[in-house]
């Protein structure tokens, strides 16, 4: 009976029962507390097997890009035709020009496009990308939302240039709540969610989320992201729920139901539900090394069963988009891959909704461009998103159109389903969105107590109890208690990426009102119950406490910034190691609680710790985890810990545990691990061998307080083209045209300064030890970051900043005239989109020179810091032009 279940349902390869087996006798994979909708108990131990084991498939015959259609899981869509919607669908598409239909196919970024560009090209979507906020509100409110929706939704409708009005969807990505709304309800991040085990909690997120997001205007998500990560290492892994393609399967159906309501009941995309996206089809989670945008190197029977597993409940679901993913295939990028996304997706799998692409994704498909893509249309993709490409590719578009490139019958397959869509959200009957009845009560809706008391039941939900040695955990609320690290009031740090920002960097507690620190949460606790709490980051107390709670973990981040070269936790970094061992070593027990979207190597802090909690990335309601750490004031345990591991943890540095255990290896926790209050016995010492050497190289960065990065050297060239590396400062060049020299900032010589005679052109560049491949970064808002004081500047200042790759390749842009206009003596952050350096030419698959400042005029500026960011002080423009003057 198991088998035949297995087999119709494609889930596992013919070797399946034998992968079962090995898994077993491994003692790698274990049950899911609760029992899968769709499978048994049995069911769902195979199926965590098989996303154990699939890893060391053997190698793969013939083409490993060729599809397999039948192989794959049938489906179709849960809402049958709707005669009336089909009817009208026909009837506008009879009336709409070629360069309607062609505007509906692109969707632009609100910071690229106006409501009257929406107005004279009839685009059929927009959308806000992470960085992306109405006009001068860099933090938006509901209102102000609304008020830029309802501007777009007026033009879109407004027919006096010609045209026809078709309602604009507005799209966004709210991942963990409304993470892009001042106020709002913030949930943990989806890799905690996955320890929740608990289907009807993501149900009721879901539903929170659509709910605020109505109220907001809004009435599209870029979520769930349905991704089964298997290598940690990448920087999106705490989007997905789980390495389990079991789990991952049953919280699709969960999440979309409860954003966008039921199938075929009244409550289905009515006012208070939104339309959600499934992403990212395909493989993102299996990528070589776990290199995001990167190349999933594996069979098509682990593409299918591991990666695909949440497609077919989400199309049962009732998803509306699919969003096609970065990634490649077996070197086949995605958005160009007509056999997965027209003959599987569409055809197999039956969805009939729309196919949309990934931020400029399709300008990677080879022979593509941003602004020319046929490739990517006559792939199967529906609505290309272009956030600052649309103008170009809206011009090139309808001329393959026009001239048969794009074949009519695509065209009208892909606007049928963007207008099914539209109409089966009612957007043609809804009028403005800032009238929607959610919207009009928005202040009793968004960060209401109900909608906080669910995400504040998923934090305990999801917290994570890795050792508890001597009991030390729940603790007494009424004793004397230290709050330490640099995470236990930061809400910025306990929300990750995506949040309110891309990056989620930059923020303050104040930009999050309504939100409670973890501090917070404890504080109104232990002072509740009588007990005193005393708030130190560096660990230092006025009176020696009875027991510390140390929170620390990673900063925030998202794609591009979070890829790591092994799971070392902060290598060459030992502030928070030191900051666990001398609370301890002065005889003070301590619970150390982990900020993190993913597993680490943390033997030594775990060691170093008498108890350890993986709080996650946590979201707005910290106090959560003092419901769960701490007793009630009359000594009742409240609430026990109940996550288990989504994500097996790594034994070390460079152990990928999903990997590993296919090879026989055990992690250091197994997947399902987590205790309770009702074990007993001590963890004992871990191993604190990591594998490796730990280094202090940071990805992205590349000067840090006034010094070159490891693996990156500072040199000089002067205005007679001799160069020379400098290995202590003061130092100048032979021909004396450019000085460096050491000066304070916040520390001791933690600043370079650099003064220029004005003799001829001098440069200062940062050389890398072997070439860097920064080319995906420069596919979004992702920056090259200065931290400067700009002290003189000579009238007509000629400096450039650039980046070099090679002998002969370069890309520069002159800031000579930005220079002059900042005020001076003051320090500032100054970025330059990376897009400007390889729109003036450079290779930026191999940059050798991530930084290189030259300047003819005489001048002194001071830099202390040069790394890659979202966030900059001032952020310079692209030049039309950035050759070398």
């Amino acid at each position: 009976m198991l088998q035949s279940k297995l087999t119709a349902l494609s889930f596992l390869p013919p070797s399946g029962p034998e992968a079962y087996r090995r898994c077993v006798s491994l003692e790698l994979c274990v049950p899911l507390l609760q029992p899968l909708s769709l499978f048994s108990r049995s069911m769902s131990v195979a199926l965590s097997c098989a996303g154990a084991l699939l890893v060391s498939a053997p190698a793969m015959a013939g083409d490993a890009t060729i599809v397999h259609p039948e192989r794959w899981p049938r489906g179709d869509s849960p809402l049958p035709p709707d005669p009336a919607i089909e009817s009208r669908v026909r009837a506008l598409l009879m009336k709409m020009s070629v360069a309607d239909k062609v505007g509906q196919m692109i969707q632009a970024d609100i910071k690229y496009v106006t409501p009257d560009d929406v107005r004279k090209y009839r685009l059929g979507s927009v959308l806000a990308g992470g960085n992306s906020k109405p006009t001068g509100q860099p933090y938006p409110d509901a209102s102000q939302w609304q008020t830029l929706s309802d501007a777009f939704y007026l033009a879109s409708m407004d027919t006096s240039r010609g045209g026809l009005a078709i309602p604009v969807l507005f799209g966004i990505d709210a991942v963990h709540g409304h993470n892009n709304l001042v106020g709002s309800t913030l949930f943990p991040q989806n890799s905690a969610l996955g320890a929740t085990r608990d289907p009807q909690l993501i149900h009721e997120i879901g539903e929170v989320t659509a709910q605020e997001l109505r109220a907001s205007g809004i009435s599209w998500t870029f979520a769930p992201t349905l991704t089964v990560p298997q290598d940690v290492r990448w920087g999106r892994s705490y989007e997905g729920y789980s390495q389990n393609p079991a789990l991952v399967a049953q919280y699709a159906a969960a999440v979309i139901g409860g954003l966008e309501g039921k199938p075929g009941t009244p409550q289905f995309l009515d006012a208070g539900h939104v339309i959600a996206t499934a992403k990212h089809f395909l493989g993102d989670g299996g990528t070589h090394d776990g290199r995001d945008q990167g190349d999933a190197k594996i069979s098509e029977a682990m593409l299918r069963d591991i990666h695909a597993a949440g497609y077919p409940p989400a199309i049962k679901a009732g998803v509306q988009v699919v969003m096609i993913s970065f990634s490649s295939w077996n070197g086949v990028k995605m958005a160009g891959n007509k056999s997965l996304i027209t003959d599987v997706l569409k055809q197999r799998m039956g969805f009939d909704g729309i196919v949309l692409g990934d931020w400029n994704a399709h300008g990677q498909v080879p022979g593509c461009t941003n602004e020319d893509c046929a490739a990517a249309y006559n792939a199967g993709l529906d609505m290309l998103e272009a956030p600052d490409s649309w103008q170009g590719l809206y011009k090139n578009t309808l001329a393959e159109v026009k001239a048969g490139v794009i074949p009519m019958s695509r065209v009208d397959d892909a606007v049928t389903r963007i207008l099914r869509v539209k109409m089966r959200l009612g957007m043609f009957e809804a009028g403005l969105p800032s009238a929607n009845s959610l919207a009009v009560r928005s202040a009793e809706v968004i960060g209401s107590p109900s909608h906080r008391a669910v995400a504040r039941r998923a934090v305990r939900e999801s917290l994570v109890l890795l050792k508890n040695n001597q009991g030390v955990l729940p603790i007494d609320p009424r004793k004397r208690i230290l709050v330490a690290g640099n995470g236990a009031d930061n809400i910025s740090k306990q929300n990750g990426g995506w949040t309110l920002t891309w990056q989620g960097t930059g923020l303050t507690n104040a930009n999050f009102p309504g939100a409670t620190s973890i501090w917070d949460g404890l504080r109104a606790q232990v002072e509740a119950a009588g007990g005193s709490a005393e708030l130190s980051v560096d660990g230092d107390y006025k009176q020696k406490p009875d027991v510390a709670i140390v929170v620390f973990g990673e900063n925030p981040y998202a794609e591009f910034q979070g890829d790591l070269p092994n799971l070392a936790y902060r290598p060459g970094n030992d502030h928070d190691l030191d900051l666990l061992r001398r609370l301890r070593g002065q005889g003070v027990p301590v619970a150390a609680v982990f900020l993190t979207g993913r597993p680490l190597w943390m033997n030594r802090e775990i060691n170093a710790a008498d108890a350890f909690v993986v709080a996650w990335l946590p979201g707005s309601e910290g106090e959560g985890i003092a419901d769960v750490m701490l007793r009630t004031r009359d000594g009742r345990i409240a609430h026990d810990f109940h996550g288990k591991l989504a994500y097996a943890w790594p034994r070390s540095a460079l152990q990928v545990p999903v990997a590993a255990a296919a090879q026989g290896e055990h992690p250091q926790f197994p997947y399902d691990f987590g205790l309770t209050y009702a074990d007993s016995g001590n963890t004992g010492t871990l191993s604190e061998d990591p594998g490796l050497v730990l280094s202090s190289a940071q990805a992205g960065v590349y000067f840090t307080r006034g010094k070159p990065a490891q693996d990156f050297v500072v040199r000089l060239t002067g205005a007679n083209g001799v160069a020379m590396n400098v290995a202590a400062t003061p130092a100048a060049t032979p021909d004396g045209s450019l000085h460096i020299g050491a000066l304070d900032y916040k520390a001791q010589e933690d600043a370079r300064s650099l003064t220029w005679s004005g003799a001829g052109a001098a440069s200062v560049e940062l050389v890398a030890h072997a070439p860097l491949d920064v080319e995906r970064e420069t596919n979004g808002d992702v920056l090259l970051v200065t931290t400067l004081r700009v002290d003189a500047v000579s009238p007509g200042d000629t400096s450039t900043i650039g980046v070099g790759c090679g002998a002969g390749c370069s890309g520069w842009v002159p800031v000579g005239r930005q220079l002059s206009a900042l005020p001076k003596g003051q320090w500032l952050s100054v970025g330059i989109p990376l897009k400007c350096f390889r729109d003036a030419g450079a290779n930026m698959s191999r940059i050798d020179r991530p930084f290189e400042w030259s300047s003819h005029s005489g001048g002194q500026i001071a830099i202390t810091d040069v790394s890659l960011s979202t966030v900059a002080d001032r952020t310079l423009a692209c030049p039309t032009h950035g050759d070398k003057p």
